[in-house]
């Protein structure tokens, strides 16, 4: 069971591996529409603060087939509303909230603030739920995340910094491939990631993630760094390749790669719902809310 759900750094493997066994679970209950109703009577704030539809329609979605309630507050952290009063406000009426916002220091005020558990569906320095959807795809198909070398093809952004984060909980290690000046050097410090230029780093993965190309970067420098079919079937032929919707096409993946037999990009993101539906019940029993049935 957790609490906030902030990083996944935040929590350790047993509390970790127990909801993406779950999210397993509930993908095989969702395919054959028994859904079971552990939400029932739970309230759940859902606050998107800076776009994205994915995940916050998952919550939405999975919130409601659970037997939640599940309401869009049209709020936003980074406005003249104190953090605090908001938090108090919010905790009035729900449950659960959900927070797709940018500052993840003010979302961390925010969980500080208020009783009811909080989910970051997204900054720009992570991305929990995104890896912990992925993570959940993987151990379905694996079996086991024990050993698990998962190569970042991007630069330090919030899709890397979930990984580091998921390098830093559990038994998997992370490599970013990417030109020097966009390695993440804040996470130099956990012992199972590394980040390097060399391509020849993708040999050993079993998992190849990516993200968009940084705005202020010239083409050029990066051009070597697309991953194209070809160098997939040249370094990691057997890898899932999971690029991080929304794919710009021409950049950091070619189009023809999204067609690859291992792009297992849709399959994956399908275990973003269950995922975060692991998440809001295990949230759910951790608060004494609900009715499981």
């Amino acid at each position: 069971m957790v609490t906030d759900f902030l990083a996944l750094d935040d929590h350790r493997a047993d509390a970790l591996m127990p909801m993406l066994e779950r999210a397993v679970e509930l993908a095989s209950c969702w395919q054959l529409r028994q859904m079971p109703q552990t939400l029932r009577g739970v309230r759940v704030a859902l606050i998107v603060d800076d776009g994205g539809w994915r995940n916050t329609t998952a919550f939405e979605l999975g919130a409601k087939a659970m037997g939640g309630v599940c309401v869009g507050a049209p709020i936003t952290l980074q406005g003249n509303e104190a953090v605090r009063d908001l938090a108090g406000y919010l905790d009035n009426w729900f449950d659960i909230i959900v927070v797709r916002t940018p500052d993840l220091s003010r979302l961390r005020q925010l969980a500080d603030a208020t009783r009811a558990p909080v989910i970051n569906a997204r900054t720009r320095s992570n991305h929990p739920c995104e890896t912990l959807g992925d993570l959940a795809f993987v151990l379905a198909n694996r079996g086991k995340l024990e050993n698990l070398r998962v190569a970042v093809v991007a630069p330090d952004d919030n899709i890397l910094g979930s990984w580091a984060e998921a390098a830093a909980a559990l038994p998997i290690s992370v490599a970013q491939i990417f030109p020097d000046r966009w390695h993440a050097k804040r996470f130099s410090h956990i012992e199972r990631f590394s980040a390097t230029s060399d391509l020849r780093a993708l040999t050993s993965a079993d998992v190849v993630i990516t993200d968009c190309w940084p705005k202020n970067a010239d083409a050029g420098e990066l051009l070597g760094y697309q991953v194209t079919e070809g160098l997939l079937e040249r370094y990691a032929p057997l890898a899932y390749f999971i690029p991080c919707p929304p794919v710009t096409r021409g950049q950091e993946v070619s189009p023809e790669v999204m067609e690859a037999p291992n792009c297992m990009v849709v399959k994956a993101k399908a275990y973003l719902l269950h995922a975060q539906n692991a998440l809001l019940e295990s949230m759910a029993a951790t608060a004494d809310i609900g009715h499981p049935i």
